[in-house]
């Protein structure tokens, strides 16, 4: 039996159950359509912690079969991001 922490069991894992930004992810709108058509640009999710950027980005990359890189700038050097660039 695996036991998961209480965090991992609510997270959402569809963007219809993502609480907030509506104006944003709410159907019909910017993201919720970029989702929908799998045509997702670079991006960068930036906010303080608890905000729901890994959340969303573990939505999006499941929704639409796209492989994303999760970066922390305080780990990851220009090194780190050329070999990442490379793969």
């Amino acid at each position: 039996m695996i036991i998961l922490p209480l965090a991992d069991k609510l997270r959402p894992n569809k963007i219809e159950d993502m609480i907030g930004q509506r104006h944003i992810i709410g159907k019909g709108k910017v993201l919720n359509k970029i989702i929908e058509n799998k045509s997702i640009p670079n991006m960068i999710l930036y906010g303080p912690p608890g905000t729901g950027k890994t959340t969303l980005a573990n939505i999006i990359a499941k929704t639409t079969g796209k492989k994303y890189v999760k970066l922390n700038a305080i780990n990851c050097g220009v090194k780190e991001i050329k070999e990442i660039i490379d793969e």
